[in-house]
């Protein structure tokens, strides 16, 4: 008990030290003396009906005022009413001047029955006194806040620039909290000047002295009749129909428009004028906020080792700015990209003052590497979403897609394995099912693989070139005489386009469009599924609690959007014209593609999960280790030649619904020019 109320007196005492040479200090107290001796002549004069200075009475007052200062500035002080920052005074510091005013008036009584029983005092002048305490002290602080906001906050010489007149769509919370520091920061460029909403009922009200001037379908007249020069969609949560309809009513007023992030972008929802924006694709998408459970993924994350393979990539990276709010232990971060590794690990390290983030520079498929790394670190948890994935290159480079996303595959599984890994997490996509292309086939072989190591049926076969590492005999030998059952759960989570991924057709189009156009679309009819980052990432760590071995969880992904379509609206985004200001071609589907994407395949047997958005597809794997074994060693084979059609067929073998396309994959074919490719998934 000493060295605590040691400290506590230091602090106060330096406090105290630090306020007593502040003339603002001595400024507020002098002045709260004068309230508080206010205070008590009204209560008085109140209580004896303006007879204050009667004999009795006025030597009454005299007598009971200093004690009455000696008891309340204390009191005050202590309570921390001197030293808040009076220009943000809130209703905590209120509440703060409430109790302290009824602390005061306690002990007032307790020295005045000590003294004479209240001998010869009014009870009622006390009760009085601190009412008008209360509310002159209120008023006091609340006039500073009002003055110090009010007045422009520009120094000596600085001219006033001229503001944006902005009105506000949306008369809510997030409306609110934008009202309130565009009133108390001046020098943000906007003025508030006008508030419409889609509830007519609003109409008439305020909100910090802002009218709600009507509703959104007239927005053009508001515009005009109040001359504004902004328009910012101040709504928290908007669905993609909406916003869409909102964004059509903004283009129509032809002036610039902004929106705020929603609350999935906002940790906390803490909104601010610092976070508007422009519009963006993933605000037409309108996709709901995702519910997390916090606490199971807190179970399996917080204070252990994680591992994310491909974690400079967009899926990768997002996955680690979630992971370290669970508090992981250690993050080790593998990448084959030197400058996406840079820039996630100094990403973690600066803007989320992540100290415990390992880089590892290096590929998935280099054995000894995974066996240095796991040896080393340890990890309980692995999500692996280190992948080649853009659809016609790897049509043209199978053997990529092998070694990079088939056998890295196997040799990460196999050592989670040996390192007794809690918990591995495949990154899988949409194109998996009835594969079209050699990168959707070669992710099905992946999900094939995760199944076969963690089914029940796992025969203990590991690979030759785990086997062939040496040096960790010791560590697989009991799998393979005895081939127990391992303590790893795996799944894999499956789910279509991200937006803004890398290779995404998002950032194409929009240099296409900077470009004057034209903007190039494979096929009128052509759909895709789509979904944020965050929202994907969220979702795989969502799934990741959910595993208890070999599932494979589907991520709902919504209504299919049209290619066509999304083109056409961020051209209008950019506040141009489809077909008239920027051309749309139609270049016809390539290599590999399909119209349309599948989350699921017919008898797959997909059923729901506790979680509104994941479903899951569970049971054993087609094939044993030991088969895929056989078809793995031939791919060595073929990834050596770079035999493209030995690899498209081999892949027809594993694979019975795909169908590849032997016209490209080896090496001198040509393709049709590369143009959009809406393949985005991790």
């Amino acid at each position: 008990m000493l060295i605590p109320l040691q400290t506590t007196l230091f602090l106060h005492l330096s406090i105290a030290k630090r306020m007593g040479s502040s003339p603002r200090f001595w400024a507020i107290l002098a002045l709260d003396i004068l309230l508080l001796s206010l205070s008590l002549y009204c209560a008085y004069s109140l209580r004896f009906e303006g007879n204050v200075f009667s004999l009795d009475q006025s030597r009454q007052f005299l007598n009971v005022l200093p004690i009455t200062i000696a008891v309340k500035i204390p009191i005050f002080y202590f309570g921390g009413l001197y030293r808040g920052m009076w220009r943000y005074t809130s209703t905590d510091d209120l509440l703060n001047i409430f109790k302290a005013t009824s602390l005061a008036t306690m002990m007032l009584v307790v020295v005045f029955l000590y003294a004479n029983r209240f001998s010869g005092l009014s009870r009622s002048v006390f009760i009085l006194d601190t009412i008008l305490t209360f509310l002159l002290i209120c008023l006091h602080r609340g006039s500073i806040r009002y003055f110090l906001s009010s007045s422009t906050g520009l120094h000596v010489g600085e001219e006033a620039k001229p503001k944006k007149r902005l009105l506000l769509i949306g008369a809510g919370d997030a409306a609110e909290k934008i009202l309130r520091e565009l009133k108390t920061n001046h020098h943000l460029p906007y003025m508030p000047v006008a508030l419409v909403d889609e509830d007519p009922r609003k109409t008439g009200l305020k909100i910090h002295g802002i009218a709600v001037v009507g509703t959104v379908d007239a927005l053009d007249e508001h515009v005009v009749r109040n001359s504004i020069d902004e328009i910012l969609i101040s709504i928290d949560s908007v669905k993609g129909g909406d916003m869409k309809r909102l964004v059509k009513k903004c283009q129509l007023a032809r002036i610039p428009f902004k929106v705020i992030p929603g609350y999935g972008e906002i940790l906390n929802g803490n909104i601010s004028v610092k976070t508007i924006r422009d519009i963006s694709y993933n605000d037409l998408l309108g996709r709901e906020e995702v519910e997390l459970e916090q606490g199971r993924i807190g179970d399996y994350l917080t204070g252990k080792s994680v591992l994310v393979t491909g974690a400079g990539g967009s899926i990768g990276s997002e996955l680690c700015r979630q992971i370290v709010r669970f508090r992981a232990g250690k993050v080790i971060l593998l990448d084959s990209c030197e400058e996406n590794l840079y820039n996630i690990q100094m990403e973690l390290l600066h803007e989320h003052g992540v100290n415990n983030a390992i880089a590892i520079l290096g590929k998935v498929q280099d054995a000894r590497l995974l066996n240095m790394v796991f040896q080393q670190h340890r990890p309980s948890v692995v999500f692996h979403a280190a992948a080649y994935k853009h659809v016609p290159l790897i049509e043209r480079n199978p053997w990529q897609a092998v070694s990079n996303n088939i056998i890295a595959t196997q040799l990460l599984i196999e050592t989670s394995i040996v390192y007794e890994v809690e918990r591995f997490v495949l990154v899988s996509t949409d194109k998996a099912v009835r594969p079209t292309n050699v990168m959707g086939a070669s992710k099905r072989v992946t999900e094939l693989l995760m199944q076969a190591y963690g089914s029940k049926k796992w025969d203990g076969t590991f690979s030759d070139t785990w086997q062939e590492m040496g040096g960790q005999v010791e560590l697989f030998s009991r799998f393979n005489d005895h081939a127990p059952p391992h303590k790893t759960n795996f799944m894999a989570v499956r789910f279509g386009n991200v937006v803004g991924s890398s290779g995404s057709v998002l950032p194409l189009f929009k240099r296409q469009i900077e470009k004057g156009g034209p903007v190039t679309v494979t096929d009128k009819e052509i759909t895709r599924y789509f979904m944020s980052i965050d929202e994907a990432s969220q979702l795989i760590l969502q799934a990741g609690s959910m595993g208890s071995g070999g599932e494979i969880f589907i991520l709902k992904m919504g209504e299919p959007v049209k290619i066509d379509v999304m083109a056409r609206d961020l051209i209008r985004l950019a506040g141009k014209e489809p077909e008239t200001e920027i051309e749309i071609q139609y270049t016809g589907l390539r290599a590999g593609e399909k119209l349309y994407e599948e989350l699921i395949t017919v008898g797959e047997g997909i059923v729901d999960t506790p979680h509104k958005k994941i479903m899951v597809l569970q049971g054993d794997s087609l094939y044993s280790c030991s088969m895929l074994q056989k078809y793995l060693d031939e791919f060595t084979v073929f990834c050596r030649e770079h035999d493209g059609v030995a690899i498209k067929s081999k892949l027809h073998s594993i694979i019975p619904e795909y169908t590849p396309d032997m016209t490209s994959g080896y090496i001198g074919c040509v393709d049709l020019p590369s143009t959009n490719v809406a393949n985005e998934h991790n």
